[in-house]
């Protein structure tokens, strides 16, 4: 069938109706938004660590208290998802995508004029990380809703710009910095920032709309025929009558209608309804935030997944020029360091959308091997020295970061997690469960830092977060189609049976009874 598209008109937004995913058309703008809003949001996150021994020295504060800005930061971003999720779903996603890049910038140009770090956690810990859950999750929603085939390859190319934003914004910042001081590029910062209200305005809802196919209603009389022709096939010589008990498979005696209704045309009338309501089903009112998706257990497990990969997602970025400091290298050199760990992150976000975008393939299996060897690239850093051995481990960290982050949330729309339909409502609940550790990450690996002075115990803790990730990940698909959804479904039928109830007694004397006349009558048969 050709595809229609058909602009309606709905409140604040005009939307674009298909008749089934277009995998390209108006998407490809809502990719372009999504590359810049990445490059802006996440971006300037993973390059705050050129702030951090200034910050240090201004506010004269030990690493953990600095590195509690952006911790508080990712845990409101991530505890706030579900909001987020409600908000799109009531206003839709440009309101809320251009609100949160007004809070963005506003967090980061009031955090320029800080006086001390208490107020930097008020200003880019709470502000501008509610302007990131608002900015970034409706946006990698609705681009997941506009492609299908390619959805892998373009969520991933599309989430390379908070790379090519770490690879810019570090040296760049830094370069800033050395003209006109830490307060004015944060200012600076903060004012580019505003570009995620115009990305906002380019986010088109879509509406997936199947065509309706009209089918012509069969007859009543076929309804009543088809009794009829079962109530011949299931009779035999017996005459059901003559016993008292009525065995016929009408509507009016299936189980649980034990009443008998006389035969007149107002209950015929009334039998009817049920036909005719089948026929045409209520829509489903849509809900503002699903929770039902908890009930899945390779969801659970997913979750528990993102809930510790996340420890090894933000402090490495954090802590990888106070290392390189730490190991007697320079300030531009440490900056370089970044944006090759940028620049590697760019391959491998591009390398698994186009493993993943390939078919057949298991997907779930492919992004466990990709945070394994992210594990083992955490456990390299402190076994690095020099800038060389350095920028090694960077390079191969950066990669497999990219397999991992640019996938792990587009992944959700895959069934062997929750499937498209209820992406929207578990992306909201999957990151709101990533937010402890979003809050309990950066701190703790700088309090790990503090106590051992030596910056490698940082990377230590985000190994051990990356391997019970792995182990929860690895129980995603035998939850979804192994022994888990097995007992699921044994106690469900269990549940079944027991309301059910049991099938209706008939009298003792029904077999002797039809048995006796029958052979009455075919004695009588024999005497004529």
């Amino acid at each position: 069938s050709k595809m229609t598209v058909k602009a309606v008109k709905m409140p604040c937004t005009s939307a674009n109706v298909y008749t089934k995913v277009p995998d390209g058309g108006w998407g490809w703008t809502v990719a372009f938004a999504f590359f810049v809003v990445e490059a802006l949001t996440y971006g300037i996150i993973k390059s705050f660590g050129v702030f951090f021994n200034d910050l240090m020295e201004s506010f004269d504060e030990t690493n953990s208290r600095i590195s509690w800005i952006i911790s508080i930061c990712v845990f409101v971003q991530t505890f706030t998802a579900p909001l987020s999720t409600v908000l799109s779903n009531r206003f839709g996603h440009r309101l809320v995508v251009m609100a949160g890049g007004l809070l963005v910038s506003a967090g980061m140009v009031i955090a320029s004029f800080a006086r001390s770090v208490v107020d930097m956690y008020v200003t880019i810990g709470i502000i501008s990380g509610l302007g990131y859950c608002l900015s970034f999750l409706p946006t990698v929603t609705i681009l997941s809703q506009y492609f299908d085939k390619r959805r892998s390859l373009v969520t991933a190319v599309a989430s390379t710009g908070e790379c090519f934003a770490v690879f810019s914004f570090a040296p760049a910042i830094t370069a800033l910095k050395e003209q006109i001081g830490w307060r004015y590029s944060m200012l600076s910062v903060g004012v580019l920032q505003l570009g995620i209200t115009a990305c906002g305005s380019l986010l088109r809802p879509i509406v997936i709309r199947e065509q309706e196919e009209v089918k012509a209603q069969p007859p009543e009389e076929s309804t009543e025929t088809k009794y009829m022709l079962e109530n011949e096939q299931t009779c035999t010589s017996i005459e059901s009558i003559d016993s008292g008990v009525d065995i016929t498979t009408s509507p009016s005696n299936v189980p649980g209608k034990t009443k008998a209704e006389p035969k007149s045309e107002e209950p015929k009338q009334h039998r009817q309804n049920p036909v005719e309501n089948n026929s045409t089903p209520p829509e489903p009112k849509t809900k503002l935030l699903d929770f039902s998706v908890m009930r899945d257990y390779s969801f659970i497990c997913y979750a528990f997944f993102g809930l510790f990969a996340t420890l090894g997602f933000f402090a490495p970025s954090l802590y990888i020029i106070p290392l390189s400091r730490s190991l007697g290298i320079s300030k531009d050199h440490s900056a370089y360091i970044l944006s090759a760990m940028a620049i590697a992150e760019v391959f491998g976000r591009i390398f698994a959308g186009w493993v993943l975008n390939k078919k057949p393939i298991r997907k779930i299996y492919i992004e466990l091997i990709c945070v394994i060897l992210l594990a083992v690239a955490l456990v390299a850093f402190p076994f690095a020295s020099g800038f060389w051995g350095l920028m090694i481990c960077s390079v191969y960290f950066g990669f497999m970061l990219g397999t991992v982050a640019g996938t792990h949330i587009p992944l959700l729309a895959e069934d062997d997690v929750v499937g498209i339909e209820r992406m929207s409502s578990a992306a909201g609940v999957y990151v709101f469960i990533q937010s402890l550790a979003g809050l309990a990450g950066p701190p703790l690996a700088g309090v790990l830092v503090d106590t051992t002075k030596n910056y490698s115990s940082a990377f230590y803790s985000c190994a051990a977060g990356m391997v019970l990730g792995a182990m929860f990940l690895a129980l995603v698909r035998p939850c979804k189609t192994g022994l888990c959804h097995h007992h699921h479904q044994q106690q469900q039928q269990q549940v079944e049976e027991s309301t059910a109830g049991p099938p209706p007694e008939l009298p003792d004397d029904f077999i002797d009874m039809d048995i006796g006349k029958a052979e009455n009558s075919g004695k009588g048969s024999d005497s004529v």
